[in-house]
């Protein structure tokens, strides 16, 4: 698929969970997950244009996109009091960035299961985690 269009669908397939967040008014949402998506496919598209054969390159170019991340998803961990805030959404930035990553290599089966299974974490385990924590 052309560049321009891998670009897109990574941009289209962090939406839902962007969503997600949005709705419950986290202060990571609907701009942020598209844009870290977005970011790492073409991060990834950059380095293999520049050298398409190079496996060295293309891990480098990965390792540098893991912390980065990192960085970016540690701002939305947010401390308080005896508690820890924002750890998954942190967790779905990273796996935004993955998503992004796995669409500029064309495995968009491996990126449509890592959203899948993202929103299923966010919305469907959410009551489920609301009742442990009511139990504790």
């Amino acid at each position: 698929m052309h560049q321009l269009g891998k670009l897109v669908i990574s941009f289209l397939l962090a939406l839902p969970i962007g969503w997600d967040r949005e709705m419950e008014e986290h202060t990571a949402g609907l701009r942020t997950f598209p844009l870290v998506s977005l970011g790492s496919c073409g991060l990834m598209l950059v380095a293999r244009a520049l050298m398409p054969s190079s496996a060295d390159v293309t891990s480098r170019v990965l390792q540098g996109l893991v912390t980065g991340i990192g960085f970016v998803g540690g701002g939305a961990i947010l401390k308080s009091d005896k508690s820890v805030h924002g750890t998954a959404t942190a967790a779905s930035i990273w796996n935004m960035a993955v998503v992004g990553t796995a669409t500029a290599f064309g495995l968009y089966g491996i990126a449509l299961v890592l959203v899948l299974l993202n929103f299923i974490s966010l919305r469907v385990l959410r009551p489920v985690k609301k009742q442990i924590d009511r139990e504790h």
